[in-house]
């Protein structure tokens, strides 16, 4: 009874912080569970479900400063992740499309804009000009379909993408340019300082941001701290175009371009960025959307609904019109101009910046004294009801047409090798991080299965040693949870640690290695407690090499110096032969994969007769690919050349094997003392080896 008599009484709209939460929250949990059974898509639910709980509707909840607030953050993380997803060297391969598109998707919706605003509804040219503009703007509103789907570098996606960035920027320009001469401000001076400052604002982005981003992801290693640093370089970004006279989600798109390298897709910091966004920011962006609809506006005034009619209608057939223009141009399939048409049709972001400033400019008054305005009450009026309609439609075309496309792309995937499988023997906790990520790297999503194994002495009875063993499996779990992977742990007891590893890995069916180097320093002569012994500084130690000896498989031997997103070359030192090997294409394939996975220049150097085998099988989405012409007798040659965000490969072989050569005993420790500040890998490929290890490669290659 206490209870209830103390309960506080509930006045709408809720001005209880924690009701407001709570109840938005609610929206975004139940809104999947309601609209799959009524096949509406969630985007729009969450639009839609702003419009009921909104102002205009049973108003639970004003659009206040929360709201806008995170509303913003919302739309500048859609912007910042459609450019830190984009497949960078795809980008460029496709940039010239991505500017043809644009000025299709500018130049027609301007087109049918002046029509509409001149001709049709009778408005002045300056009016009709800014209402082409608003036309001609985009939003990526259905892009988080597309990430969920994995389509991301599909290249309609990519083009789409490229294509918003250009014509956003050329329409907001529209929006300066007409405000500057309709109201006289547009002298020679603003020419000059509008053209200065938004060279300057790209430019610091795109030099100043990837620079900034490298020092500290490599003096900084705490989760929370890097998210938060990705959070500032957001907003950072944002703010920098708007002092230069563009739209902040133009920044955010600059600023995701600026990190795209340093944030791989399948890293623990992407998996963070994603997660927050759609749970957080991005459901309160198209909530808010939602609560800006007023239905009312379709029985205020014949003029506004005559508006909005035309601006629908005619805005709609505009961005259909490009998007046919672009299939017909590159011979885009009917899926991904489906897709294009989806991703290009809504208006939200700079639709509704336009419209703001156009109706706050007051060009004069009348007798009676009203204001007159650059765009009236019914364009305001027209443009929300637009909003809500292109949003609609853009929903639902882009969940059509990406869920064919990722259907196809599954089909086409299907029957591609049964797996990729990697072993990770763990000993100490330091570095594990460091090897579950070049795993992670190394391998494709849809088939990967990673595996932690760590080995202890069934002579002991240590109840200790088991927490141990058990503990850094956990770490290594933590580190793949962190990526959205699941880890598989493997712990053993047997008495000879090789036995171990090499029955791991015929039992898994494992087709790569991934081990760690000792850490070098005082006492790097010494045996190190762990799995793998110590490096010698002739040999890798007795362990190291019968597990070489006896597990046929593509074997990495990683020594991180640095972490793995910062490096921006990879250095391939290939010996003569290796061609010859039976593994030289799965060694070749995880590390292109790797490069094309992070965006990372590849530089091979080898011997005249194995260069041409490199260059055959060069992939035109690896940005850098370079061969070149160097022994391996001397790689040591190469170690001036490096620099200090480099990383070494030098492909090895096991003993009396093809293109085994006599230095490579003592590459290992060599390595080890001679490069401190760079990371490096040993790769050992498959080689000839009994049928069985034979039929584990060819799986593999399937």
């Amino acid at each position: 009874m206490f209870f209830l008599l103390s309960f506080p009484s509930i006045t709408l709209p809720l001005e209880d912080p924690i009701l407001k939460f709570m109840l938005i929250m609610a929206i975004v949990l139940g809104a999947p569970l309601v609209l799959n059974r009524l096949k509406i898509p969630y985007l729009l639910g969450l639009i839609i479900a702003g419009a009921v709980i909104g102002p205009n509707g049973l108003n639970l909840v004003l659009r206040d400063s929360s709201i806008i607030l995170s509303g913003t953050a919302g739309l500048l993380y859609i912007m910042f992740l459609s450019g830190l997803e984009m497949d960078m060297n795809d980008f460029r391969r496709n940039g010239w499309r991505s500017l043809v598109f644009g000025l299709y998707t500018f130049s027609v919706p301007m087109a049918f804009g002046i029509v509409a605003g001149h001709y049709i509804l009778g408005y002045p040219i300056y009016s009709s000009i800014l209402l082409a503009g608003l036309f001609a703007s985009q939003t990526l509103i259905a892009y988080p379909i597309v990430s969920r789907l994995g389509i991301t570098r599909d290249r309609a996606v990519t083009i789409a993408v490229g294509g918003t960035i250009i014509t956003d920027i050329l329409a907001l320009m529209v929006l300066t340019v007409v405000v500057g001469l309709a109201t006289g401000q547009a002298d020679q001076a603003f020419w000059y300082r509008f053209g200065f400052s938004v060279v300057a604002c790209v430019a610091v982005i795109l030099v100043c941001f990837p620079l900034l981003g490298r020092w500290f992801f490599k003096r900084c290693s705490d989760s929370v701290s890097q998210y938060v640093f990705v959070l500032v370089m957001v907003f950072l970004g944002a703010y920098l175009a708007q002092v230069a006279g563009l739209e902040p989600i133009i920044g955010a798109f600059l600023a995701g371009l600026a990190m795209n390298r340093l944030i791989p897709g399948t890293s623990p910091l992407m998996n963070r960025i994603e997660f927050v966004g759609n749970a957080i920011f991005i459901p309160f962006f198209l909530i808010g959307v939602g609560m800006l609809i007023d239905y009312r506006a379709f029985f205020q005034s014949w003029e506004s609904l005559e508006v909005s009619v035309v601006m629908i209608v005619m805005v709609t057939a505009a961005k259909y019109v490009a998007a046919c223009l672009t299939q017909k141009t590159f011979r885009l399939s009917r899926d991904q101009r489906t897709l294009l048409f989806g991703l290009s049709s809504a208006h939200v972001a700079a639709t509704l910046a336009a419209v703001m400033v156009g109706y706050s400019v007051v060009l004069g008054h009348t007798p009676e004294g009203e204001p007159i305005r650059l765009l009236n009450e019914a364009v305001l009026n027209g443009t929300i009801l637009m909003i809500l309609a292109t949003c609609t439609i853009s929903t639902f075309a882009s969940q059509h047409g990406a869920h064919n496309i990722a259907i196809k792309g599954a089909q086409g995937a299907s029957g591609r090798g049964s797996g990729e499988h990697v072993l990770i023997p763990v000993s100490r906790k330091e570095g594990i991080g460091e090897l579950v990520g070049l795993s992670i790297a190394l391998t494709k999503q849809k088939y990967r299965s990673l595996y932690a194994l760590n080995v202890i002495d069934n002579r002991t009875d240590d109840p200790e040693m088991k927490k141990r063993s058990e503990a850094l499996l956990d770490t290594a779990a933590v580190a793949a949870a962190a990526a959205d992977i699941h880890m598989h742990r493997l712990l053993r007891y047997d008495v000879n640690i090789v036995n171990a590893i090499v029955s791991a890995v015929r039992e898994r069916n494992i087709t790569d290695l991934v081990l760690g180097m000792h850490e070098s320093g005082a006492g790097a002569n010494l045996p190190i407690p762990g799995m793998f012994g110590a490096a010698t500084p002739s040999a890798l130690g007795k362990t190291l090499s019968a597990v070489l000896g006896q597990c046929n498989v593509t074997t990495f031997i990683y020594r991180p110096a640095q972490p793995f997103p910062t490096i921006r070359r990879h250095i391939v030192v290939v010996p003569r032969r290796a061609e010859l090997e039976a593994g030289f294409q799965a060694w070749l394939l995880r590390i292109r994969h790797l490069a094309h996975d992070t965006g990372a220049q590849l530089i091979f150097y080898a011997p005249a007769r194995t260069l041409d085998h490199l260059r055959g099988r060069r992939r035109k989405d690896i940005a850098g690919y370079v061969v070149r012409e160097q022994g391996w007798d001397n790689p040591a040659e190469l170690l001036p050349e490096l620099r200090h965000d480099d990383c070494l490969w030098v492909v090895m072989s096991r003993r009396d094997r093809l293109s085994y050569q006599a230095g490579m005993g003592r590459m290992p420790a060599y390595l080890d003392e001679s490069l401190a500040a760079n990371s490096f890998v040993l790769v050992y490929p498959v080689q000839a080896g009994n049928a069985e290890q034979q039929g584990i490669f060819n799986m593999n290659m399937g």
